[in-house]
Formats: C-alpha cells, sequence, structure tokens
C-alpha cells in the first residue's frame, strides 16, 4: 500500500513539474516564434570543407559586408533589408563572384533570398531561438562546406558589441530583446525545440 502511494506521489510530482515547464515556456515560446519577423540573416555556404574553401568563404562574407554595411545599417526594419537585398541581389552575387574569381577559383556562386530554418544559433552576447527565418543566401560552388551565419536586420554582423545592442534593441520588442540576451534560457530553447519537432 505504501509503495502504491509512493508511485502515485512520484507521478503527481512528475505531471505537475511537466505542466508547470510547460505553462512557463507558452509565453517563452510566443515571443520565439515572433522574432523571425523582425530579423533579417546572412548565410553563406562554401564550396567543401577543405581549409582553402573555407577561407575563400570568408573572404566573401567580408567582401560581401564590406560593401553592404551602410545600407544594412540604415535599415530601418526587416522589410527595408529584404528589399535592399532584393533591389540588389544581382549586384551581391556579382560582388560575391568577382572575389571567387579574384582568389582563383572559378566556382559559380548563387545569391538568393530565402525562407530557411535555422537550429537555435548562439552568436556573440545574442541566442536566436530556433524556427523559419528569411535570409540571404550565398552559395559557393558546390555549398558541401561548413556554413557560416549572422544577423543582417538588425545589423550586428560586424557591429561593435554596443552598436549591436543599441540596434537590436531598436529593432525588437522588450520582450523579443530579453529573449535574444538572456544567458540562461538554454533549457527553455531546446523545449521550444522539441515543441516544434513534435508539433510544426
Amino acid at each position: 500500500m505504501k509503495t502504491n502511494k509512493s508511485i502515485l506521489l512520484i507521478k503527481s510530482a512528475v505531471i505537475a513539474f511537466i505542466l508547470t515547464t510547460l505553462y512557463s515556456v507558452i509565453p517563452f515560446q510566443a515571443v520565439c516564434t515572433e522574432i523571425p519577423n523582425d530579423v533579417f540573416r546572412f548565410h553563406i555556404l562554401a564550396n567543401s570543407d577543405t581549409e582553402e574553401d573555407q577561407t575563400l568563404k570568408l573572404k566573401v562574407r567580408d567582401k560581401v559586408l564590406e560593401k553592404t554595411k551602410i545600407l544594412f545599417d540604415t535599415a530601418n526594419s526587416k522589410s527595408d533589408a529584404e528589399e535592399f537585398v532584393k533591389a540588389n541581389l544581382e549586384t551581391i552575387e556579382e560582388i560575391a563572384q568577382n572575389e571567387v574569381y579574384k582568389n582563383g577559383y572559378n566556382y559559380p556562386v548563387k545569391a538568393e533570398i530565402v525562407n530557411m530554418h535555422f537550429d537555435t544559433r548562439h552568436y556573440e552576447s545574442y541566442t536566436l531561438p530556433a524556427g523559419m527565418y528569411d535570409a540571404l543566401r550565398i552559395t559557393i560552388g558546390n555549398a558541401k562546406g561548413h556554413n557560416w551565419w549572422c544577423v543582417m536586420y538588425p545589423s550586428i554582423c560586424i557591429s561593435t558589441v554596443d552598436e549591436g545592442k543599441s540596434r537590436a534593441r531598436n529593432a525588437l520588442s522588450d520582450d523579443e530583446y530579453s529573449v535574444v540576451t538572456d544567458e540562461k534560457v538554454e533549457y527553455k530553447f531546446f523545449i521550444v525545440e522539441l515543441f516544434q519537432r513534435i508539433f510544426g
């Protein structure tokens, strides 16, 4: 009899814990689903994982960011940033392609705007939750190598920490900013990802 009561107590405690966790995560998840609406990302894939191809990827990254930084710095919204990319997609592709040629490679380069899934990603003092994000994606050659990514809007790709925080605070709601800068919510991100895999 005592054993049955102990099992019942344990089950009740587990159920209570699960329900408490669920109710605490639901508002958090709601904020996480809003963040992709305010963020535009940059994703670049190398031809392969050789040291040379990975180095080339970073050179292409640097050149594209150098040429586009001032325009993303002045964007007032995600839609502004996305419209800029749409209007200059061929130019961005040409910048990337010329950098590939400059370094002695003949890999074809493709620049496009995509809506793609990102896992939870950490970037210096930021953590972006998993979800479907709009992004400028540049693929080099076979695009079989490791990727590099950052946030083009709000423009924190090559900003100082203070500049990045200021831009993020201006672009995101208070709740969104709290989520992406909180260093103690890893377990909530894990639960959100689990929910998305189950229900999404």
